[in-house]
């Protein structure tokens, strides 16, 4: 059957030669046939180079994406560069963690520990302002007790007065302003920071405690007490900064 076929399309080879020599020229047939072959080859080449920019586009695209990704994850695993995103306080060296569950009460769990620094009565904030403070810390893992808890007292000055208080904390509505100078100047809206403790632990001075939300005590009473609404939003915590403490000299 092949060899049939063969000596067929060998056949009809030689017909048309000797056709297009001594009867009818098939010149006319080969460059119309000529013509269509290179317009559609051309239409074939150019459909593959746009097919091939096509892909070659979305691969370099997918190729940034996951650099981007990988960009982002060795920035949120860089110690360094995130607390400096999280502006700790001159002077003091930051460890940065992520908030990776919540405890009973008014606390997180953060997935740094003691390999990291990461001590009892130490500092936690992030960007916005005082988270807490840590009240357990494992190898590479911590509790941290939130500016909210019910045990929670922290000394406290008026940003703009530099009057002094302690602000405790209220579950429920919050933070508690109570003000040594029961005449002091208080007004909503007025910025409370930490007072800083001895040795800045557990809290070092200058964080942003909250904003004044609602005057409770009037001028003249035993106490001037104040709302305060956190700095930080509490229920929205993702990386936060742990202060470590200095190394003994």
């Amino acid at each position: 059957m092949r060899r049939a076929l063969v000596l067929l399309v060998l056949s009809a080879s030689a017909l048309l030669v000797v056709i297009d020599r001594t009867l009818t020229p098939l010149a006319p047939l080969r460059e119309a046939g000529a013509s269509v072959y290179g317009a559609v080859q051309g239409a074939v080449q150019g459909a593959v180079a746009a097919v091939a920019r096509a892909f070659g586009g979305e691969e370099r695209l997918r190729e940034l994406e996951r650099e981007n990704a990988a960009l982002r994850a060795r920035l949120l695993s860089s110690g360094t560069r995130s607390v400096a995103r999280l502006d700790v306080p001159a002077g003091h060296q930051g460890v940065a963690a992520h908030v990776v569950g919540f405890g009973r009460g008014q606390s997180v769990a953060i997935d740094a520990g003691s390999s990291s620094g990461v001590a009892r009565d130490v500092t936690v904030l992030n960007a916005d302002g005082l988270v807490g403070k840590v009240t357990w810390a494992g190898p590479s893992t911590a509790s941290v007790s939130l500016i909210t808890d019910a045990g929670s007292s922290i000394g406290a000055r008026m940003a703009g007065s530099g009057e002094l208080g302690v602000v405790t904390g209220v579950p429920g509505e919050g933070l508690r302003l109570s003000l040594f100078d029961p005449d002091a100047p208080l007004a909503v809206g007025d910025r409370v920071v930490t007072l800083g403790s001895a040795g800045g632990r557990p809290y070092v001075a200058g964080v942003p405690i909250g904003t004044v939300a609602a005057l409770e005590g009037a001028p003249g009473a035993a106490t001037r007490t104040a709302l305060v609404r956190p700095a930080a939003r509490l229920s929205a915590l993702g990386l936060v900064a742990v202060i470590v403490p200095q190394p003994e000299r």
